[in-house]
């Protein structure tokens, strides 16, 4: 995702350069310290996803939205908790409180980069940015078979391995393409795309036989029949 960043404090701009730099799903990172020298920018350039401000001297994050004809994903990043309520009126992907730590920043970009694959399903690769230690692997979403929770910690299964990684499944849900993955269990989600058997009760992906909790069952029923 081509991405810009605006906020009126350096140190911001630097810590926000620094997260996007160990994330392969950002590939060019602009930075403001202005909303109006980036309205200029983007008068002839493209933004896939902002990196917003909202409390700014000269333009604040909401009024440079409200300028702009056409809006990209928006994180807003602000030190203020009171403007998440505005943050949800403008359907902002994510709203990240200062100072960003680098585990919350990777969530709210993959959250973003989630809904960009959707809006373009003709890319070629669909990538989901998994944690796991001090690595962050890239990773397919169509090479996904399905999630697992097992204490403090869930499993990535793929078609190729196990990714272990210490984040909830909640997290993940919310992160994930609805179109492409489901909640079936407090302790698994799956992909739609890899069912091989579905009943009642479990399901069977690539020879793993999963169940299907009965609060989810109704859930899983009209996705799995979406997707037929």
């Amino acid at each position: 995702m081509k991405c810009i960043a605006i906020d009126d404090e350096p140190r911001a701009l630097q810590i926000i350069r620094l997260h996007a730099a160990r994330i392969a799903a950002i590939s060019k990172l602009t930075t403001f310290r202005s909303g109006l020298d980036a309205i200029d920018f983007l008068m002839h350039e493209k933004a896939d996803l902002i990196f917003l401000d909202i409390s700014m001297p000269d333009l604040t994050g909401i009024e440079f939205l409200q300028s702009l004809p056409q809006r990209p994903l928006v994180i807003f990043t602000t030190a203020y908790a009171e403007y998440a309520v505005q943050s949800y009126e403008f359907e902002a992907i994510d709203y990240l409180l200062k100072p960003i730590e680098f585990p919350r920043f990777l969530k709210a970009v993959n959250k973003a980069n989630a809904v960009f694959q959707q809006r373009d399903p003709s890319l070629p690769d669909r990538l989901y940015q998994v944690k796991s230690g001090p690595e962050t692997y890239q990773v397919n979403l169509n090479d996904i078979l399905y999630i697992e929770a097992s204490g403090n910690y869930i499993t990535f299964v793929t078609q190729q391995r196990k990714i272990i990684s210490m984040t909830t499944l909640a997290e993940v849900e919310q992160s994930l393409p609805a179109s492409m993955f489901c909640r079936v269990h407090k302790s698994f989600i799956v992909s739609l795309l890899h069912i091989d058997v579905a009943g009642m009760h479990q399901l069977k992906i690539n020879q793993e036989t999963i169940p299907i909790g009965r609060t989810y069952r109704e859930g899983f029923k009209r996705s799995f029949d979406r997707n037929r």
